[in-house]
């Protein structure tokens, strides 16, 4: 197919822009399942509970200052899948509880583009507990054009000056979707980046996915006065990179500045933004850039200038905290932009203990290395890294083959510690349609531990929610199940339909005709 050359665009208005937010409208909560948008590294467990321990130091620190009356409205951007917020939630619920000291309420708002998703979250069974509660809401908010919020359960929308707490607003793999400008530096003077861009004819007819997947970028620079202008908003960092860059493409992220400038201004307190993504804080990374190049993953993603963002905020105040190690997979930072950050005790010790110290990006690092160690870890092993996950269900569903095969060797004790994290890792899951049933896989595992109640419970669970009809061992392992229940009449129907789908299945057929037996 012929290639035609588009007009020349700035590169924040370029129609790649307006591809990314088709590509989100059209597949909605389809983008994240099977991971064909990354959403593992930004939404497992670890990075929940990360974000927990901060929210919860953020919560001691107003505590302290008696401010306990007024709820703590928590924002999260591009909530995406949804699974983020349950493992916020699910932890930060666990810390309130088990401190029991006085904090005040907290509000968690899921936002996003996307209207389909708000309405898909709305309808998740694993959130219905937080919306009964009151503590939880969700709302469609455009990032780049947005000045309010408005929540769909209360109806109540959130303006300017609302609010007297700190806003906490919670951005992970957001920024670096936003769009961009893209600025040159050289021979110190600043050039705006123009980009003319390659669509295949037809394209407008394609579905955006295929569309970005064709996009084809070059770039042209013209000198930008306008970014020293006195006027303009952002001129001091602008001024800094003129100063101290030199042959540098530096992706500016004018839009993501002014979101987070218009929820600042929802409260009289400032924000606190819990944010991780593909981005880089340190100047010297963005020295001697090359032009970016899309990164596609069905979408396309760029680097977030966390640089900017910081710079920005800590001029008027504020102050960022990012490890002092260099990040591998996942930049994860901690933007305090309220009046004497110092004093938030609290939650800057949060992020020394659960992001400095050893944080998600440090986790995911080690994952990277254990699921290829898997068969070769002993089941102490694999129990603790489990724990050191948080019970994380990728990693229970990588290694529970394994497990199996270690259960006849397997002490009391560690069968007593499968079970407990079977129960954590189940009451923080966010089912997606994804690759592997976590129910079947627990139903089974606990089956070969002799804990029919249980196994049938999370059996039960997988065929009810089943796509396509469950294999026929399952409908035998429920027999034996309600049988170790004394419920023989739902085990001769789980019999009958494992008997339906395999007739020759001779263990279901003798204990079919065993019972039958018995009924005579």
């Amino acid at each position: 197919m012929n290639k035609v050359k588009a007009k020349r665009y700035r590169f924040s208005e370029a129609p790649i822009w307006e591809l990314l937010r088709q590509y989100y409208e059209e597949l909605g909560l389809q983008a994240w399942r099977n991971d064909q948008v990354p959403q593992y590294i930004t939404s497992n467990p670890m990075i929940g509970t990360a974000y927990a321990e901060m929210i919860f130091g953020v919560l001691q620190d107003l505590a302290a200052r008696k401010q306990l009356d007024e709820p703590v409205q928590i924002v999260e951007l591009g909530a995406g899948a949804g699974r983020l917020a349950k493992h916020i939630l699910h932890s930060l619920n666990e810390l309130v509880q088990y401190a029991g000291i006085p904090l005040p309420p907290y509000r968690y708002l899921m936002t996003d583009l996307v209207a389909d998703n708000v309405a898909g979250w709305r309808r998740h069974s694993a959130l219905q507990e937080y919306v009964s509660e009151g503590v939880l809401d969700f709302a469609r908010f455009d990032a780049v054009y947005d000045e309010e919020l408005r929540p769909v359960v209360s109806g109540e929308s959130i303006r300017e000056g609302q609010f007297s707490q700190p806003l906490i607003v919670v951005a992970n793999y957001f920024f670096d979707s936003l769009p961009q400008e893209l600025i040159y530096v050289g021979d110190g003077d600043i050039y705006e980046c123009d980009v003319e861009i390659e669509i295949e004819e037809g394209s407008s007819r394609k579905k955006a996915q295929d569309a970005i997947a064709a996009v084809e970028l070059s770039y042209n620079h013209r000198r930008a006065p306008e970014y020293e202008s006195p006027d303009y908003r952002y001129r001091d960092i602008l001024t800094f990179y003129r100063e101290e860059m030199e042959d540098s493409h530096i992706l500016f992220p004018e839009a993501s500045l002014r979101c987070l400038e218009r929820l600042q201004a929802l409260s009289q307190e400032g924000f606190i933004l819990l944010t991780a993504d593909k981005g880089d804080h340190l100047a010297d990374n963005w020295r001697f850039l090359e032009p970016p190049k899309l990164v596609v993953h069905g979408s396309f993603s760029l680097t977030a200038n966390y640089h900017a963002i910081n710079h920005v905020f800590e001029s008027r105040g504020g102050q960022a905290l990012f490890t002092e190690h260099h990040y591998k997979n996942l930049n994860v930072g901690c933007l305090l932009a309220v009046q004497d950050p110092a004093s938030f005790a609290n939650t800057r010790l949060a992020y020394r203990r659960s992001v400095e110290n050893f944080g998600p990006d440090d986790f995911f690092s080690l994952k990277l290395w254990a699921d290829k160690q898997i068969e070769d870890m002993h089941l102490q092993q694999l129990l603790a890294f489990w724990r050191l996950g948080r019970y994380d269900a990728e990693w229970f569903a990588q290694s529970g083959r394994r497990i199996s095969t270690l259960m006849p060797e397997a002490t009391d004790e560690e069968k007593l510690d499968l079970q407990l994290g079977i129960r954590r890792m189940w009451s923080s899951y966010y089912v997606l349609e994804q690759k592997y049933d976590l129910a079947l896989d627990i139903g089974m595992l606990l089956f070969e531990m002799d804990q029919f109640e249980e196994s049938r419970r999370y059996l039960e669970d997988s065929v009810a929610a089943a796509a396509e009809l469950p294999d026929p061992m399952v409908y035998y392992c429920l027999a034996i199940c309600c049988l170790e229940q004394e419920d023989n009449d739902r085990a001769t129907e789980y019999l009958k339909q494992a008997l339906e789908q395999e007739p020759d299945h001779e263990e279901a057929r003798e204990l079919l005709n065993a019972l039958a037996g018995e009924g005579d």
